[in-house]
């Protein structure tokens, strides 16, 4: 019994191997091969070297393009090269050679009280107000943009002395030493009314102070004030004058619109006086001007009653005397005193008609 069961799990052993052999092979015929590598003869092995050598090339990159706006700071075995690589296409050393690619297009510099929108913008930072003590030792803060940009000329020099942020060790210390240097010289309410004249001595000083570094890494464009932020207290007094002049003006205006009225009045008046004068002056002139006609008119006339012109006319009058006594015999005649010419006759019949002879 027992030499069959021997038998009968030697049996299935050696099934069993059968079995994994044939599936062995029958699985390896299903494995992909590797391709084979093409036989280039004897030569093979230099054409393979030359492939590997061309494709780490490519890998490692050996050249570098240089963007306008932009200059290269070329690096050899970690030495910067004194002068900087300029826009276009440069070939390197790899491994050896390293290039460093700096902006010298304009950046700027926010410094307010709040983060700027665009702060994260290439070019643009945004740094906290510069915060100062004005002749008095009150704090005020102000608010300003710099301009600025790297000098191209000699950006390599501006790199290996500075190094990459050059920007935060030439231009933030400057622009918050010139600032405290120019407003620390005023006090707090006359800053604002010197606006204008605190943002050009505050140009000014920083120009200088940066032309005055070596090989001048820094070009400054412009520097423009945009608020001085006074302590409240300051705020207050100075809105309390503010107020004060704007009441003052308004009294002085009233002032001056009260004499103008009165010199208008008085005006009218002159008006309406000279008006007068010259309407009574010109009824004068005219009495005067008719008296005189008239005096000359009678001077005339009396040098022109000659004798026998008093006797033509006394004839005239006589034959009008004579008409009216044919007519009424009773009609009385009265003479001019002094005179032999009658001049005036009543008719006694009707003592209604009178004539008169002149």
């Amino acid at each position: 019994m027992a030499s069959d069961m021997n038998d009968y799990f030697n049996k299935k052993k050696s099934e069993g191997g059968a079995k994994k052999s044939s599936g062995g092979s029958g699985g390896g015929g299903n494995i992909p091969q590797m391709p084979k590598m093409p036989d280039f003869g004897a030569k093979s092995g230099v054409i393979y070297f030359i492939i590997a050598v061309v494709v780490m090339l490519v890998l490692a990159k050996p050249f570098t393009i240089i963007e306008e706006g932009q200059r290269g700071i070329l690096s050899t075995n970690g030495k910067y090269q004194d002068q900087a690589l300029l826009p276009g296409l440069h070939f390197i050393i790899p491994v050896i050679q390293k290039v460093y690619v700096v902006d010298t297009k304009v950046r700027i510099i926010n410094y307010a009280s709040r983060i700027e929108t665009n702060s994260n913008a290439s070019g643009i930072k945004s740094k906290p107000a510069v915060t100062v003590l004005d002749k008095r030792s009150l704090p005020v803060s102000i608010e300003l943009t710099v301009q600025y940009r790297l000098n191209a000329e000699f950006a390599a020099q501006t790199i290996s002395n500075w190094g990459f942020s050059w920007e935060d060790k030439i231009i933030n210390p400057v622009v918050r030493d010139v600032v405290r240097n120019v407003i620390g010289k005023y006090d707090a309410e006359a800053l604002t009314q010197m606006r204008n004249d605190l943002g050009s001595e505050i140009q000014a000083g920083i120009e200088k102070s940066v032309s005055e570094q070596t090989n001048s890494p820094v070009i400054l464009e412009s520097v423009q004030l945009r608020d001085i932020v006074l302590p409240t207290k300051v705020k207050e007094q100075i809105e309390a004058v503010q107020i004060a002049k704007q009441a003052v003006q308004k009294a002085e205006q009233d002032v001056q619109r009260v004499k103008q009225e009165a010199l208008k009045r008085a005006a009218e008046a002159r008006g309406v006086a000279e008006q007068a004068r010259i309407e009574a002056k010109g009824k004068a002139d005219a009495v005067t001007i008719q008296a005189d006609a008239k005096a000359k008119a009678n001077i005339l006339i009396s040098k022109s009653l000659t004798p026998r012109l008093l006797q033509l006319e006394q004839l005239k009058v006589q034959g009008k005397f004579n008409e009216a006594l044919s007519v009424n015999r009773d009609a009385k005649i009265f003479l001019t005193p002094g005179g032999s010419t009658p001049n005036i006759w009543v008719d006694t019949k009707n003592a209604r008609q009178r004539t008169t002879a002149k």
